[in-house]
């Protein structure tokens, strides 16, 4: 059974996501504060999703994602934000997450994001196996990993996904709605401004310049692709 960890401060939500989590089939794993959080992780390396709300009564799960990624963890991270907290997605996102669930929501809509993250950590089979170069970078498909010049970079599961689906389309331009639809799934709630974040903080770690990227270039008013 996959194992999923809820950071949550508030009992009533909490109990509300753990019930729906369990009747989905997963295992459920409870926290109400950061520490608490870590500390669970820390104890139970097989945690695939960890849902991860903002507001804690010691740190905030901002710091919480940032230890989990620092850590070298690719497990999937979702946070749970306001409505209205649009710079809190945004730092979410920046931080590590994978996804964002603004509240209130949905079972479904929380269950369908977590079923989407657990196929993408859990490695999906894919037809191509091996090594993939373009430039100075190699991505491996069968360890799912990049290395620029020789040198590791640390990616989530997520950017792997958007990494290859780059360099698997080299020179062509890809839309916001193909990379939203291949990365996060058709049926994705979400919107699309979470493409963007992700390809802002891919170039922070892959490019030279980010304010002249080089390998993650912006067709204006379409979408993104790899080189000019």
């Amino acid at each position: 059974m996959k194992q999923v960890l809820v950071l949550e401060d508030e009992s009533s939500i909490r109990s509300f996501v753990v019930i729906n989590l369990n009747r989905a089939g997963y295992e459920v794993l409870e926290a109400e504060t950061g520490e608490q959080a870590l500390a669970c992780l820390a104890e139970n390396p097989d945690v695939k999703v960890a849902v991860l709300d903002i507001m804690l009564p010691d740190i905030d799960g901002f710091e919480v994602c940032r230890r989990i990624r620092a850590s070298g963890s690719n497990m999937g991270i979702i946070m749970l934000t306001a409505r209205t907290g649009e710079m809190d997605k945004v730092t979410g996102l920046m931080t590590g997450a994978d996804d964002y669930v603004t509240k209130p929501f949905s079972p479904t809509e929380l269950i369908a994001r977590v079923d989407a993250l657990c196929r993408r950590v859990g490695g999906e089979p894919t037809v191509q196996r091996g090594d993939m170069r373009s430039g100075p970078f190699l991505l491996s498909t069968r360890n799912r990993t990049l290395e620029k010049n020789g040198q590791r970079i640390k990616l989530t599961q997520v950017e792997y996904a958007i990494i290859k689906m780059f360099m698997e389309n080299p020179a062509i331009a890809l839309s916001r709605e193909s990379i939203l639809a291949a990365v996060w799934g058709r049926d994705y709630y979400g919107e699309l401004k979470i493409v963007d974040v992700n390809i802002r903080r891919l170039r922070i770690k892959i490019e030279d310049d980010t304010a002249n990227p080089a390998y993650i270039t912006t067709v204006w008013g379409y979408g993104y692709k790899w080189g000019s």
